[in-house]
């Protein structure tokens, strides 16, 4: 998939992390308290692995390692220090249930993830983002009409869509209407990217850090939309000022027509209402949310067998030479019904809809990097040291200026990292609280370009225009509209605190 292989996040990009939280919820490992190894060997190993690992991963883009190999062998290694010193103090058991209840975590989060990821992958295999995407480009827009459509785009499809994947939408509208104007596209990257994050604020589903939190359960479904008002306070503040600096002439409108694949309406329907179906399992069943995703991916694959069976085109393989084929060199045929496709695009049209090939493309990279990222914050937290970090974020000074500055660590550690460590500190704070650190959370990543998936996204998008410079720029607007939002939340949601 084009736009949702990199889903960060997405997509993204996501549950109760807390060892000891889930290890009370377990039955007998409520009774189990876990030995303190903060200044034990173990304990600095696996602290030098995961910031070895977490910088390996953040430099991707320079080493070309992809980000779940050195995180998966780091939460790997942190169980197997664990593990080594507990079986030697006759425990083994005790860390086993540990690590179970961490798996337990992640394996809920996998599945809310794939089926989101595979939803967004079959609905970019029916067209919906192309139809957006030419639809803009026909309407002959000026450039500062543009910046705010696609801003005001951002937020609110950010808010059910990952924000990378609605980053890499809006990017690809911004290059082909701005490819004479680098100021535009420079400007409006930046803009869609403080949107895009804005957006999945305030969405229980819209981006890892609700999704981390909704899984935990400290913030209620409904009380999310609470930070509506904040979330485009903090779109709106740095987008106002940057306005101004848009140039006022408009580019030449692009002619063409792009419609949906047959199903592509269908399949938004459907999406929402795996989303509607997933909140009622939390709310009125008690049951994860995930359960919830997993029933509504059953709805994508009837209308999948559906579009199969109902399908006019019947395609006829025959061998060809494998010298014809110009992208993929194991591609073994041809369809007899298009002898001139000579790209792995043009041989995909051609086949019908598979809700398995969907899955199939899923961006298992990430998939896996989550699965490190969790398995080894679970570790450390198993050894103590969120108790210790908790203990002088949140014990040592007021939880507003911890939120605050939490947020400012989303800026440079990813957002789902820095969520998934708060929540695993389980603070005794109030629900406004929550509410804050999960808006700080969410839009602190905006202040720089690598803060969030979205601004890595455009930076390879839209490289030598969109830069870490041209967004760094900006920054002291950008923080304008973070501290805005939070003035905003404590003015309208002071009944939470």
């Amino acid at each position: 998939m084009a736009l949702c292989s990199k889903y960060n996040p997405l997509l993204l990009i996501l549950l109760f992390p807390s060892l000891a939280m889930a290890a009370e919820e377990s039955g007998t490992a409520s009774q189990m308290q876990p030995l303190n190894l903060t200044q034990h060997w173990a304990g600095y190993l696996a602290l030098i692995v995961f910031a070895v690992a977490y910088i390996l991963a953040m430099t991707e883009e320079v080493t070309e390692l992809k980000k779940s190999k050195p995180m998966v062998f780091a939460a790997s290694l942190i169980w197997i220090f664990i593990a080594v010193f507990y079986t030697k103090a006759g425990l083994s058991e005790q860390a086993g249930v540990a690590f179970r209840a961490t798996l337990e975590s992640y394996g809920e989060l996998f599945l809310f993830i794939m089926v989101s990821m595979t939803y967004l992958n079959a609905m970019e295999d029916r067209g919906v983002f192309d139809s957006l995407r030419v639809w803009l480009l026909s309407k002959n827009f000026s450039y500062r009409q543009l910046f705010w459509i696609t801003g005001f785009q951002s937020f609110f499809i950010s808010s059910g869509c990952n924000n990378l994947t609605t980053a890499l939408l809006m990017g690809s509208v911004i290059l082909a209407m701005g490819k004479d104007c680098p100021r535009f596209v420079a400007l409006s990257c930046i803009n869609v990217v403080v949107a895009s994050n804005a957006g999945g604020s305030f969405s229980p589903f819209g981006d890892i850090t609700t999704l981390l939190v909704w899984q935990k359960g400290v913030v209620p479904f409904t009380d999310f939309f609470s930070l509506l008002i904040p979330a485009i306070v903090n779109f709106a503040i740095p987008a106002a000022i940057m306005h101004f600096f848009i140039p006022q002439e408009r580019p030449a409108a692009v002619m063409e027509a792009q419609d949906m694949k047959r199903g592509g309406w269908t399949i938004i329907f459907l999406f929402v209402l795996t989303i509607i179906t997933s909140a009622c399992f939390e709310n009125f069943l008690g049951l994860p949310p995930a359960a919830g995703m997993m029933m509504g991916l059953t709805y994508l694959k009837f209308f999948s067998y559906y579009l199969q069976k109902t399908s006019d085109s019947h395609p006829v393989l025959i061998p060809v030479d494998l010298t014809d084929i110009k992208i993929d060199h194991f591609a073994p045929m041809k369809y007899m019904n298009n002898p001139q496709a000579e790209t792995n695009q043009q041989l995909a049209k051609e086949l019908p809809f598979d809700i398995f090939q969907k899955v199939a493309n899923l961006e298992w990279d990430t998939l896996l990097f989550f699965y490190g990222v969790m398995v080894g914050v679970g570790g450390l937290s198993f050894i103590g040291y969120t108790e210790v970090a908790s203990h002088h974020l949140y014990g040592s000074i007021d939880p507003t200026i911890a939120n605050v500055l939490v947020g400012f660590a989303s800026a440079l550690v990813d957002n789902g990292t820095i969520m998934l460590s708060v929540l695993t500190m389980a603070p005794d704070i109030s629900q406004g609280q929550w509410l804050l650190v999960t808006l700080t959370t969410g839009v602190g990543g905006s202040m720089l370009a690598v803060g969030s998936a979205a601004g890595v996204g455009l930076m390879g998008q839209a490289k030598g225009i969109y830069t870490f410079t041209s967004h760094l720029k900006w920054a002291p607007v950008i923080a304008l509209g973070y501290f805005g939002s939070i003035a905003v939340h404590f003015l309208i949601n002071g009944r939470y605190f």
